[in-house]
C-alpha cells in the first residue's frame, strides 16, 4: 500500500501531510504536558506561599489565630480564593469553606475531592499538621481543567486543519500534475498515431513541466529531423544509387560473353558503390552521435595548421593558392579525428571543383559564443538554387557533375558540426563563396 502511494504525486503530498500532522500530534502533546505541569507547579506554589502564612499565625496565636485569618479571607473571597480547612486533633472543623471528601493526609494531595455547598470539585491540596491540628489549604483545579481543556482544543483543531490543508493539497497537487502529464500524454498519443508534427503545450511560466516541455519538444524535433534525414537517404539511395547500379548489371552482362575488360570495370563499380556506402555509414554513425564518446580537449589553431601545411602541396600542384588566417588559442572540447575529416572535405571540394589560379583562404575567428571556422575561395561558387541542397546527401552542383565524387562530403561536414554541438552554413562576401563551420567555445 505504501510503496504504491510512493508511487504518485497524490500519495507522496498525503504521506507528507500525514508526517506534518504526526508532527504537530507530538508537539501539542509535549506542549499540553509541559504546560499542565507547569500550571500545577504553579497551583502548589501558591498553595504553599498560603501555608507557610498561616503557620506563621498559628506559631504567634496558635489555631485561634489560624480560624480568625480564615475567616477573613472567606469575608474576602473571590473566584480565584483558595479554599481552607481547619480542624483538631480529633478532626473536627474549627474553621473550615469546603467540606472534605477525600480522607486528608498530611502532604500534598494533587487531586483532593472537596464540597462547597451544593458544588463539588477537585483541588489542588497541602495538608500541615499544627500544634492542636491540621490545616488544609486547597487550591480549585477548576479553571486549570478548563485550561487543559482549551488547550486540547486547539492542537486538535490545529491537527484537523493541517490534515484538512494536506489532503486539499494532495488533491490540487495531484489534479494539477494529473493535468499537465495529460497534455504530454495526448502528444505521445498522437505522434504513436503518426502525427510526428505534434509538440508539448508550453505556458511560458518557466516552470518544471515548462522546461520538460522544452526538452521533450527538442528530443522531438531531433526525431523529426532524424526521421527526414532517413526519408531523405532512402530517397536519395534509391535514386542516385540507381545508375551504377544499372552500370554495374550492364558491365556484369558484358562479362558474361567474356569480355574481361568487362569484369575489371564491374569490380570498379562496385568499389565505387562500397565507397558510397561506407560514406553512408559514416554520416549515420556521425548523426547518431555515436562519435561522442570521443570528445576532448583539441587545440583548434593548431590543427588548422597542420591541415593547412597538409595541402600547401597539393593546392600548388593544381595551381591554388591557400592563406591561413587563425586566431591563436582557440580551443574546444571536440573529436580532433572527426575535426579533421570535416577540414580535409573541405579542402578536398576545394581542389576538386575550382578551376586553376583559384585562391583559397583558411580562417578561424571568434563570433559571440562560437568559434567559426571559414573555407573560402575565390572560384565559380554555386547557383543559388544549388546552394540551398548542397548539404544534403548526393547533393551535387550542375557543374561538378563532370567531376569525381558522390555528393556525400558536404553532408559529412555538416554532420561532423552538428554533433559538436555547431552547424555548417555556406558564407558569400564580396569576392569569396565559402563553407563556415560553427562550433561552441
Amino acid at each position: 500500500m505504501l510503496t504504491r502511494l510512493w508511487r504518485s504525486t497524490f500519495g507522496i503530498v498525503v504521506l507528507v501531510a500525514l508526517a506534518f500532522s504526526a508532527a504537530t500530534l507530538a508537539i501539542g502533546a509535549v506542549a499540553y504536558e509541559v504546560t499542565h505541569e507547569a500550571l500545577e507547579e504553579q497551583l502548589d506554589h501558591r498553595v504553599a506561599v498560603e501555608t507557610r502564612a498561616l503557620v506563621a499565625e498559628a506559631r504567634e496565636g496558635g489555631l485561634a489565630a489560624v480560624s480568625e485569618a480564615i475567616h477573613l479571607r472567606e469575608d474576602a473571597r473571590n473566584e480565584a480564593s483558595l479554599d481552607y480547612l481547619l480542624v483538631d486533633r480529633a478532626g473536627r472543623p474549627i474553621a473550615a469553606t469546603i467540606t472534605p471528601l477525600t480522607p486528608v493526609e498530611p502532604g500534598y494531595q494533587e487531586h483532593f475531592g472537596f464540597r462547597r455547598g451544593n458544588v463539588t470539585g477537585v483541588g489542588q491540596a497541602l495538608a500541615t499538621p499544627l500544634p492542636g491540628g491540621m490545616l488544609v489549604v486547597v487550591a480549585d483545579r477548576r479553571d486549570l481543567a478548563a485550561i487543559d481543556r482549551t488547550l486540547a482544543s486547539l492542537f486538535a483543531t490545529a491537527l484537523a486543519a493541517m490534515l484538512a490543508l494536506g489532503i486539499g493539497a494532495a488533491v490540487l497537487v495531484g489534479w494539477l500534475t494529473r493535468r499537465r502529464l495529460s497534455r504530454i500524454d495526448a502528444t505521445a498519443q498522437a505522434i504513436i498515431a503518426g502525427d510526428l508534427t505534434q509538440r508539448v503545450p508550453r505556458d511560458g511560466s518557466d516552470s518544471e513541466f515548462d522546461r520538460l516541455a522544452a526538452t521533450l519538444n527538442r528530443m522531438l524535433d531531433r526525431i523529426a529531423a532524424l526521421m527526414d534525414n532517413l526519408r531523405q537517404v532512402s530517397t536519395d539511395v534509391a535514386h542516385d544509387l540507381r545508375t551504377p547500379l544499372t552500370r554495374l548489371c550492364n558491365q556484369l552482362d558484358r562479362a558474361a560473353t567474356g569480355d574481361k575488360d568487362a569484369i575489371e570495370a564491374a569490380r570498379r563499380q562496385a568499389d565505387d558503390l562500397l565507397e558510397i556506402f561506407a560514406a553512408l555509414l559514416r554520416i549515420a554513425e556521425v548523426e547518431g552521435l555515436a562519435e561522442r564518446r570521443a570528445l576532448g580537449a583539441v587545440d583548434l589553431s593548431a590543427l588548422l595548421e597542420d591541415m593547412a601545411e597538409t595541402y600547401r602541396p597539393d593546392f600548388e600542384a593544381a595551381g591554388h593558392t591557400l592563406t591561413i588566417d587563425v586566431m591563436p588559442g582557440l580551443h574546444i572540447e571536440g573529436d580532433r579525428r572527426l575535426l579533421a575529416q570535416a577540414l580535409s572535405n573541405l579542402l578536398e571540394n576545394t581542389l576538386r571543383h575550382t578551376p586553376a589560379g583559384t585562391a583559397a583562404k583558411l580562417s578561424a575567428k571568434v563570433s559571440h559564443d562560437a568559434i567559426e571556422v571559414t573555407l573560402e575561395d575565390n572560384g565559380p561558387g554555386v547557383p543559388p538554387v544549388d546552394a540551398k541542397r548542397l548539404f544534403q546527401r548526393f547533393a551535387r552542383a550542375e557543374a561538378s557533375r563532370t567531376t569525381d565524387g558522390h555528393g556525400l562530403g558536404l553532408a559529412l561536414v555538416r554532420a561532423i558540426a552538428v554533433g559538436h554541438g555547431g552547424d555548417a552554413l555556406l558564407s558569400r562576401s564580396e569576392w569569396a563563396f565559402g563553407v563556415t563551420i560553427r562550433l561552441p567555445r
